[in-house]
């Protein structure tokens, strides 16, 4: 039975990208055109209404990890963001064994079948440099494989929708000519100079993962990697940036928008299970990590190992602390991320025919309620 929702006098995030205060209309599931004969009427006055956030890179959330590859995990981690109003996941799998990563991907494959809104697979190790690892086991860090790379996408059923690299290994521009008619190829967890990477944006990398982490600083004589993705000509070079606090400051959130267009940037929580819980000890790659507050650390309490913010507390605080317009922020946390996994044409912007996944804020970036194709919170 067909069931209509209008969403009155709403501040709504137009598909061009700017709010305008206006009517809008849920249809089973779907956003449509007919405001006519709604079942319900919810007043939206002095509210924003946006799409749901997607975050492309994040490892785990309430308890859980990603790589813990099972249902139950997974079930935890989705109505866990969901409830956060990140209603699009693609997590990110930690440096492990071959066989264990494949587990984790044939079993995100079996889950995706009856759930779409877990949309990808981010795979950010082996293929990274010892030097650059962060949090990551060095254990288990390999050159770049074609074939290790082969066997783990096949497994995932094309669920792997980026590769992370650093183009300074043997084997890495191989491995880029290959990886890229298959999936993003993101430049992570290296020491690669400017000269190479530009050459690996040459050859195919698309991507930097977590800008400014796990990667040489920007440095008048040796500028790195970071110049040169903000110099590419064709500016069609994607970048996650994390705005927790804690990993990028403001002044450099800011900047970043400076070398880079509101196109390109990716805002992304990198969270690990430890977010939504309380301090105390946690795992991530199978190594042991420590909450306290707002920062997560190896047990060494030097070595940050990603954060304990969901994406949408990163989204309030690039506003309300690094002071990035609303709607770039809201920008760069919903269609940009929702276009990186290829899925624009379902989601990410509030347009007839797509998913209804709406999110209501108030004036201080609360969330207030959620609308969801299965799921009405409110």
């Amino acid at each position: 039975m067909s069931y209509k929702i209008l969403i009155r006098n709403g501040i709504i995030f137009e598909p061009d990208f700017k709010f305008k205060i206006g009517n809008l209309a849920v249809e089973n599931g779907f956003i449509t055109q007919n405001l006519n004969d709604p079942d319900e009427i919810i007043d939206a006055e002095n509210l924003y209404i946006i799409p749901g956030l997607c975050d492309i890179h994040f490892h785990g959330c309430a308890g859980h990890d990603f790589c813990e590859g099972n249902e139950g995990a997974f079930n935890a981690i989705l109505n866990y963001e969901k409830s956060n109003g990140i209603l699009t996941i693609c997590p990110a799998t930690m440096t492990l064994p071959e066989n264990e990563l494949i587990k984790v991907v044939s079993s995100a494959k079996k889950f995706h079948e009856k759930n779409s809104d877990l949309a990808g697979i981010n795979l950010e190790g082996p293929f990274i440099s010892r030097n650059k690892k962060g949090a990551q086991n060095e254990k288990f860090i390999l050159n770049p494989d074609i074939k290790i790379f082969k066997n783990i996408f096949n497994a995932s059923g094309n669920l792997i929708k980026f590769v992370d690299i650093a183009p300074e290994l043997n084997g890495a521009f191989e491995f880029i000519n290959y990886a890229k008619e298959f999936v993003t190829v993101s430049l992570a967890h290296t020491e690669a100079n400017y000269k190479i990477s530009n050459e690996a944006f040459k050859a195919g990398a698309k991507h930097v993962t977590h800008l400014y982490n796990a990667m040489p600083p920007i440095n008048h004589r040796e500028p790195g990697l970071i110049i040169a993705a903000s110099e590419n000509e064709n500016k069609n070079i994607t970048v996650e940036l994390i705005c927790d606090g804690v990993h990028v400051h403001p002044a450099m959130i800011r900047n970043t928008f400076k070398m880079f267009n509101d196109d390109q940037i990716i805002f992304i929580s990198d969270s690990l299970e430890a977010a939504g819980m309380p301090d105390g000890k946690y795992k991530l790659g199978g190594q042991e990590i420590i909450k306290s507050g707002r920062v997560a650390t190896l047990s060494d309490k030097k070595t940050i190992a990603g954060s304990v913010s969901n994406l949408f507390e990163c989204f309030k605080y690039s506003v309300k602390v690094a002071k990035i317009p609303l709607e770039t922020a809201v920008k760069c946390s919903t269609f940009n991320p929702v276009k990186s996994v290829g899925l624009e044409k379902s989601r990410g912007t509030l347009e007839a025919g797509k998913l209804a996944k709406i999110l209501f804020l108030n004036k201080n970036l609360e969330l207030m309620k959620i609308i969801d194709e299965k799921i009405y919170k409110f």
